[in-house]
C-alpha cells in the first residue's frame, strides 16, 4: 500500500509537471535582420510581462520570414521592406492572408570609415556607385583622397538578396529595374556591414542606423544635387524627412488572435515603444519614455 501510495504521488506530480509544461505558449517569430536585435530585446521582456508565453526569434533576412509565413512555420515574420507582389500571390494560393503592421521606422544609414572626408552624397551619386552601368567606382571621382585607400577604389559593401535592406536600397536608390553592380560584398548581416567598413579605408555600405558606432562615419544624405542634405536619425526617420526611411514590419496571418494578438498590441505600448527607440530606431506613434 505504502508503494502504491507513492508511485500515486509521483504520478500525480508528473501529471501536473505536463499541465504546467504544456500550458506554455510559443511564438514563433522570424526574419528581419535589421529588427532581430529590437525583436530578442521585445521577447525578453514581454516574458517578464506574460511568464507562460516564450517568443522565439531568429533572424536570416526578411525574404526568409515572409517565406516561412507562407509556409506556415512562423507566427510572426519579420521584414525591413513591403512583402513583395509575387510572395503575396504565392500566400494567397497556400491559403495564408500576410496582414502587415508597421512597428517603427528606420533610418537607412550610408556608412564609410571613420578617416573618409565625405560628408555628404546624393542619392544620384549613390546610384552611380552602387548601380549596374554606374559611373562612379573611386573616390577622387567625388573629389575625395581617402587616407589608407591606395588605389582609392571603392570597396562597395552590400547586403544578400534575401535581405530586406538589400531590397529597400535598390527600390529607393537604384530603381526598380536597375540591378547593382558585379563584385559587390555582399554580407550576411546588418551588423557584418558596419564591421567591414570599420576595417576598411576604401569601402563605402549602407545599414539600419541602429548599427551605427563611434569608429565610423554616416553619410549626410541629399535628395537632389545642391539641395540641403538630411542626417539620418531617429528624428528623421520618424517624420521620413531622410531620404531612405523605412517603415518596419511584422506580418501575421491574417488578424492576429489570442498570444500572438497580445504581444502584437504589447509591442505598441510605450513600454516596448520605449524599447525599440532605445536600441536607435524610431517608434511607430509618439510615446512617453522614462
Amino acid at each position: 500500500m505504502r508503494k502504491f501510495k507513492i508511485a500515486m504521488a509521483l504520478l500525480a506530480g508528473s501529471i501536473g509537471f505536463s499541465t504546467a509544461a504544456d500550458a506554455r505558449v510559443m511564438i514563433q517569430n522570424k526574419g528581419s535582420d535589421t529588427l532581430v536585435n529590437v525583436a530578442q530585446a521585445w521577447a525578453e521582456e514581454y516574458q517578464k510581462v506574460e511568464p507562460k508565453v516564450a517568443v522565439a526569434v531568429t533572424g536570416g533576412g526578411s525574404g526568409t520570414g515572409i517565406a516561412a509565413l507562407v509556409n506556415g512555420t512562423v507566427d510572426i515574420a519579420n521584414a525591413s521592406r513591403s512583402i513583395k507582389a509575387k510572395e503575396l500571390k504565392l500566400a494567397k494560393k497556400r491559403g495564408i492572408e500576410p496582414m502587415e503592421h508597421i512597428v517603427g521606422y528606420d533610418a537607412l544609414a550610408v556608412y564609410v570609415h571613420k578617416n573618409n572626408p565625405m560628408k555628404s552624397i546624393s542619392l544620384a551619386k549613390l546610384a552611380e556607385i552602387y548601380g549596374e552601368d554606374g559611373q562612379i567606382s573611386k573616390w577622387t571621382q567625388l573629389g575625395l583622397e581617402v587616407p589608407g585607400c591606395k588605389s582609392q577604389k571603392m570597396v562597395l559593401v552590400s547586403r544578400q538578396n534575401n535581405s530586406g535592406t538589400y531590397a529597400y536600397f535598390r527600390k529607393a536608390v537604384l530603381g526598380k529595374k536597375r540591378d547593382y553592380k558585379l563584385g559587390t560584398r555582399d554580407m550576411h548581416g546588418s551588423k557584418d556591414v558596419v564591421d567591414l567598413v570599420e576595417h576598411t579605408p576604401c569601402a563605402i555600405g549602407y545599414s539600419g542606423l541602429a548599427y551605427a558606432t563611434p569608429h565610423v562615419k554616416m553619410a549626410c544624405i541629399n535628395k537632389a544635387e545642391g539641395e540641403k542634405c538630411t542626417d539620418p536619425s531617429v528624428a528623421t526617420a520618424s517624420d521620413r524627412s531622410y531620404p531612405i526611411a523605412r517603415p518596419l514590419f511584422m506580418y501575421t496571418n491574417g488578424e492576429p488572435t489570442g498570444a500572438t494578438k497580445k504581444y502584437l498590441d504589447w509591442i505598441m505600448t510605450d513600454e516596448a515603444q520605449c524599447i525599440i527607440l532605445k536600441k536607435g530606431y524610431a517608434p511607430a506613434r509618439a510615446v512617453t519614455c522614462n
